[in-house]
């Protein structure tokens, strides 16, 4: 705030020292100039009045000559200082309106006030850089779960647009290059209670200066960063980066699963959804032959799943001698045209994947394909959110929209650093397992997307649950789900891992029995329906709702009433 007033002062010191001079001479000449008082005797004017006068004469209000009539001299000099004044005014203020519009000025004022927002939050935040789909998408999410999020993005209109977004809390947003560790700073890198950085500009470069950063001046700090390419994505390994996302490898993945685990693959995108998300349906691709258009980023690790997948493909691609587009089963060519898609024996396909870089070709490859082939599967690639209706329009069977891809895989790995654990044991199971699992959820979650939370049964979390075991209670997995307002019912939500710590390794234990005995310290990854939480934290924090779930029976509170209950029950036993 001492910078912004500097520079205000500095820039406005001429028009004061105009105002200044003007009412000093003004103020001076009424002291000077000699009047009568209302006996007619002589009289001046001393410093106090004759500034009063000005001051009020001056700013065009006017009360009137005081304390006595003026004479000759002293009105010509009031004519006089009012056109002086009033014109010193509107210099002074025309002057001022120019600093307030000037862009420096309001550069400094809106860093000010985003740095003042920065520092009034009392809670774990996570600072995201790049607000583009993908920022936009992860911050909404985020906002929703209740964490804060603190945004750097050197486009202006973004950082405008996220100042109208009506989210639940404040999130500052700063128009800066993240790239430049000061503007890191300012948004609160250093900060005790930033929980973590995510880089999800549209540059890798940019994403892994940003990590650097992170690990130099915080090197404890979670980072997260988005990488399209995989020698961006080892570079930023190599400095301890805790988590690195590829969007074109992640959906390629998806896809692999898709085709040899459609229970599997949708279990993944239930488990991996934002809050108040809708529910996805099953997706079945076929086995054969497929085609796939365009062979850049996206292509070649789609390509390189369908390989090891065993499913044979025909690339389509524009530049195959830019892109290295491999020499058998290639046609040249962008996929619109109905020639192309002919060469490539799109009647005898079974699906397409339009994965260039351009949505009206993709969409464009999309409907003529369909046109040629009714009951082709088709995969459709997304650039942008801008185009959300005309793709939904088109029913594609899957669409991969990059933005959404990325901010899922990091809102899930911030809210729930157990969910990857459960991921990875659950991809030991076969298809039919997920399709059980599937069905489980699906019985109890309605429309939405399941809620999936991590509960640590220790004194801070579930203090009820940890008092009760160190004292020797046997608790079950069971009892934690428990409705707390009807001990007979069972709340709708599933317990999905236990991590238990121990001596020399850790054990986890998948869908644990409802019988499972629960000990001091475990790790509950949960997934039920939204409101679900509030009921476990409950249970799981208060103890006399934790007596009624295991004895079914609402217990006196307090130590003294208590011990006379239990004195009386003694009485009328020995009676």
């Amino acid at each position: 705030m001492n910078n912004i007033l500097f520079v205000f002062l500095r820039r406005l010191h001429v028009p004061l020292i105009v105002l200044i001079t003007v009412y000093a001479i003004s103020v001076l000449g009424f002291v000077l100039i000699p009047g009568v008082d209302d006996q007619g005797n002589p009289w001046r004017m001393d410093f106090f009045h004759a500034f009063y006068f000005v001051s009020y004469m001056g700013s065009t209000i006017g009360f009137g000559e005081i304390p006595y009539e003026f004479t000759g001299a002293q009105r010509m000099w009031t004519t006089f200082t009012i056109y002086a004044t009033v014109i010193s005014w509107l210099y002074a203020i025309g002057y001022m309106l120019t600093i307030v519009q000037d862009p420096a000025l309001r550069n400094l004022l809106t860093e000010h006030r985003f740095r003042r927002g920065v520092r009034r939050i009392s809670e774990p935040f996570y600072l995201i850089c790049g607000y583009g789909d993908t920022g936009n998408f992860l911050v909404r999410a985020l906002n929703e779960a209740g964490i804060r999020a603190v945004v750097v993005e050197i486009d202006q209109d973004r950082i405008n647009q996220l100042e109208l977004e009506g989210y639940n809390t404040y999130v500052p947003g700063l128009c800066a290059d993240a790239s430049v560790p000061d503007n890191l700073i300012k948004a609160g890198l250093q900060n005790l209670d930033c929980a973590g950085v995510v880089a999800l500009t549209n540059q890798d470069a940019v994403n892994l200066k940003v990590a650097i950063t992170s690990k130099l001046l915080n090197p404890g700090l979670r980072t997260i960063a988005r990488a399209e390419t995989h020698d961006v994505e080892k570079n930023i390994a190599s400095f301890g980066t805790d988590h690195i996302i590829n969007p074109f490898d992640t959906f390629a993945g998806r896809l692999a699963l898709a085709l040899h685990s459609p229970g599997m693959y949708l279990l993944y995108e239930w488990m991996t959804s934002v809050p108040h998300e809708s529910l996805r349906e099953p997706v079945f691709p076929p086995s054969g032959r497929w085609i796939l258009c365009g062979y850049g980023r996206f292509g070649k690790a789609v390509h390189e799943r369908l390989k090891a997948e065993g499913v044979s493909s025909t690339v389509i691609e524009a530049t195959p001698e830019i892109t290295g587009t491999p020499s058998d089963g290639v046609v040249v060519g962008r996929g619109t045209e109905a020639e192309t898609l002919h060469e490539a024996d799109i009647q005898h396909a079974v699906g397409l994947v339009a994965g260039t870089d351009d949505d009206a070709n993709n969409l464009s490859i999309v409907m003529t394909a369909r046109s040629l082939n009714p009951d082709l599967f088709t995969v459709l690639r997304q650039n942008g959110r801008a185009n959300d209706v005309i793709f939904n329009a088109v029913q594609s069977d899957l669409i991969m929209q990059r933005g959404n891809i990325i901010a899922r895989k990091i809102f899930a790995t911030i809210t729930n650093p157990v969910l990857t654990d459960f991921l990875r044991l659950a991809r030991r199971h076969d298809d039919d397992w997920a399709n059980q699992l599937i069905s489980r959820i699906g019985g109890i979650i309605g429309n939405e997307a399941p809620h999936v939370w991590m509960l640590t049964l220790d004194e801070e979390n579930a203090p009820a649950v940890n008092t009760a075991l160190e004292s020797g209670e046997t608790l079950t997995v069971q009892n934690i789900i428990t409705d707390p307002h009807d001990f007979s019912r069972t709340l709708p939500l599933i317990v999905l891992l236990i991590k238990r710590p121990g001596d020399e390794a850790e054990q986890e234990i998948i869908l644990p029995a409802g019988q499972e005995p629960l000990q001091p310290g475990d790790q509950l990854l949960l997934c039920g329906r939204f409101g679900s939480q509030s009921s476990v934290e409950w249970l799981v924090a208060n103890l006399n709702v934790l007596e009624y779930v295991l004895y079914g029976e609402d217990r006196p509170a307090g130590t003294i009433w208590r011990r006379w209950v239990r004195r009386n029950h003694a009485a009328r036993e020995l009676q």
